[in-house]
């Protein structure tokens, strides 16, 4: 199997822009044979929490069928990030595309203190199944809860993926927090992240990956978009940028 963590920069608000470009980092994926892209967190509005009520949507929403069309013609997997509406609450959600099934949402269950205002928390645990393998999603703040890796590692999933915003004061601890759930649960550990601005963050990149022992195995840059991509049969990485900086 193949896993890609999409590093992209978000354009504030502009939901038909971030699908165009999430589109050409999907088909990159393509070309390069991946089976699962995971995109950061709000990614298709950008992490900006004044605009998330205007822009939240139903998760099967047909705004998003473009996705759906990519996963079945292409037969890869697909998370993005978007604000949804369900039953009256806002919710910030990483929404799912697989290949001939219908979507699925995941919803961020660990809110980071600034966000208890403005959404609620998700209450479903969410595992993957792509070729056989077990993966299971987080967002954000939820990879800061012990009990959410240790949920995942006792559902028996060895992937384990963070679509996140994390700024340049925040990325370093988010990193080890990250390396440590890979070395203490053997899982392989996936995270993708924004550059450039969104919400106020100035945003880190570093869109990273480990094996099962907590090693680093690649990770992109601070600057650029693009896709970091693993082989889970080889712990090969393959790194691909879009209009790197010189």
């Amino acid at each position: 199997m193949k896993i890609a963590a999409a590093q992209i920069k978000p354009v504030k608000g502009d939901i038909l822009k971030n699908i165009e470009n999430h589109t050409r980092l999907i088909r990159a994926a393509v070309s390069k044979n991946v089976d699962l892209i995971i995109f950061p967190e709000l990614s298709i509005t950008g992490y900006e929490t004044d605009l998330a009520e205007k822009l939240s949507i139903h998760y099967e929403n047909e705004t998003l069928e473009v996705f759906q069309k990519l996963a079945d013609e292409n037969s890869i997997s697909i998370t993005v990030g978007m604000p949804t509406k369900s039953e009256g609450q806002l919710l910030i959600s990483s929404i799912i595309f697989q290949p001939e099934k219908r979507r699925k949402v995941y919803s961020k269950r660990h809110l980071f203190p600034t966000e208890t205002s403005v959404f609620s928390r998700g209450n479903t645990f969410c595992q993957l199944e792509v070729l056989q393998n077990k993966i299971s999603l987080a967002i954000c703040y939820d990879l800061s809860d012990p009990n959410h890796s240790q949920e995942a590692y006792q559902a028996g999933s060895t992937f384990y993926t963070a679509s996140v915003l994390n700024s340049v004061n925040g990325i370093d601890e988010d990193l080890i927090k990250l390396s440590t759930i890979a070395e203490k649960y053997h899982m392989h550990v996936v995270m993708a992240n924004f550059i450039g601005e969104s919400g106020g963050y100035e945003c880190a990149g570093k869109s990273s990956v480990w094996n099962n022992d907590g090693s680093l195995l690649g990770q992109l840059n601070s600057k650029d978009e693009g896709i970091l991509t693993l082989d889970t049969d080889n712990d090969r990485i393959e790194k691909f940028y879009v209009n790197e900086s010189s």
